[in-house]
């Protein structure tokens, strides 16, 4: 089955990108990449995510938001912004709407678990300048290992 791209030629789903991907127009390379690469990797694109979200988490904070909102647009800026380096750079995986969907739906998973930790802990924690810190980098911690461990094993594997 083929579909119209805009511009008017037809195209096989799996080669008309989704609205959020980066278009692919060379081959990512080898999806075997070993272990200890893919967890650097989603290190250091974890860490790069985690300042987007952090960053407009503590911005919207300070301009008086509600930490359950301000939280969920830190959290849903972060992981869009790690989705598309990992899917990429990570798991050299091209462009799947199977996958968009499976990584849609663990995004849903981690991010109950990420901003109801956060939450927990942001209330619980003694009224200190490293409260917003601390409870930050545990949700964070906990929802990064949630979603290695699924994306590794399961998502990226996917066609």
């Amino acid at each position: 089955m083929s579909v119209s791209s805009p511009d008017g030629e037809r195209v096989e789903p799996h080669e008309y990108p989704l609205p959020v991907e980066i278009p692919v127009t060379e081959n990512v390379g080898s999806p075997d990449l070993g272990l200890k690469t893919q967890i650097i990797r989603f290190l250091v694109t974890g860490g790069l995510s985690a300042v987007v979200d952090f960053g407009l988490y503590i911005l919207l904070l300070s301009n008086g938001m509600d930490v359950r909102l301000a939280k969920s647009i830190g959290f849903i800026a972060g992981t869009t912004t790690a989705y598309l380096i990992n899917r990429r750079w990570t798991f050299q995986a091209p462009p799947s709407r199977t996958r968009f969907a499976a990584v849609v739906a663990l995004y849903a998973v981690t991010f109950g678990v990420q901003v109801g930790i956060n939450t927990v802990l942001y209330e619980v924690l003694p009224d200190t300048d490293l409260n917003v810190l601390v409870a930050f980098v545990i949700a964070q911690g906990a929802a990064t290992v949630i979603n290695f461990v699924v994306q590794r094993r399961i998502i990226f594997k996917l066609d």
